[in-house]
């Protein structure tokens, strides 16, 4: 299989296009620093230059693409002033949508673009208490809610030209070099990674492996197609994350953040760490994926031991 992917070099994108060859599939990147992107990855074949809000990507590279998977955009994390959230908003609806334009009119010159697997968040589902989220639960309200639905019609365009589309609902991702727990095992380590607010906000975790696995598995089988929650079957309350994490790195996890001060710390985005998502992966147990981390205090020491 010839798979193109936006985001290669991002913190989910390195170890795809390391996965893919191993497996030995051919791996294109499209990114705005094709040498920065070979120096990064050895393993590609071709980097293709792209401005991803210039237009749509450039004629023929998609040429021999099976599949392309889109994970491109600006980080959440931060405090969201209106630039920040213009470029969260930029990162992934215009860029999706100048992709989509690019590969619709590869597909009407004859390319065989039969799959795109594209980014997306447990954040469409926005703030819902208890309520247990699978992937036909609507969307939320909020920023990321309302930015999760316009990524989403945009990747869905490339249905009409026959291109199956899967949208990874992802969760909070669990790795050593990036994700949530960069700066959740800081705090940690300081002595300060306890609660947040109150601690019961429910957080969709989810080992890295499993995102690289989930994505994999959405390229190979047919029948997954549309939402698909990427996240463990065992979500966690805040607090438990906050105490395995402790656990794990050998420090107390006790002393609270109390809400207050998140805002008055992060603006905006604090309401993300306060949010609760009971996210589900309903359509990857149905479609047959086995998980390889489900239990959380494991899934921590297998990135941290």
């Amino acid at each position: 299989m010839r798979v193109l992917i936006t985001g290669a070099t991002g913190f989910l994108g390195r170890p795809l296009v390391h996965a893919l060859m191993e497996r030995g599939d051919q791996r294109v990147a499209l990114t705005r620093d094709p040498d920065r992107a070979r120096m990064a990855l050895p393993g590609l074949v071709y980097a293709h230059a792209w401005d991803p809000l210039a237009g749509p990507p450039p004629a023929g590279v998609f040429d021999g693409v099976d599949a392309v998977v889109n994970l491109m955009g600006e980080s959440v994390v931060g405090r969201w002033t209106q630039r920040k959230k213009s470029a969260i908003l930029e990162s992934r609806e215009t860029a999706t949508r100048n992709l989509v334009l690019g590969m619709r009119d590869a597909s009407g010159a004859g390319a065989a673009l039969r799959t795109l697997v594209n980014a997306s968040a447990v954040g469409y589902y926005g703030h819902r208490g208890e309520e247990e989220l699978t992937e036909d639960a609507p969307p939320g309200e909020g920023f990321l809610s309302d930015v999760c639905v316009q990524w989403e019609a945009a990747a869905s365009q490339a249905s009409p030209s026959g291109t199956r589309v899967v949208l990874l609902r992802t969760g909070l991702v669990a790795g050593r070099d990036g994700g949530f727990l960069a700066p959740l095992s800081r705090l940690t380590r300081f002595g300060l990674g306890g609660p947040t607010g109150s601690g019961r906000q429910w957080w969709p975790w989810v080992h890295l492996d499993d995102v690289v696995g989930l994505i994999l598995h959405a390229l190979d089988n047919e029948a997954v197609q549309g939402p698909l929650n990427v996240c463990a079957p065992d979500p966690a309350r805040q607090r438990e994350v906050a105490s395995a994490l402790g656990r794990v790195l050998h420090r107390p996890a006790f002393a609270p953040a109390p809400t207050f001060a998140l805002r008055l710390a992060l603006g905006e985005f604090a309401t993300e760490l306060l949010n609760s998502r009971r996210a589900l992966p309903a359509a990857a147990l149905a479609s047959g994926y086995a998980f390889r981390h489900t239990d959380l205090d494991a899934a921590l020491r297998d990135i941290y031991e």
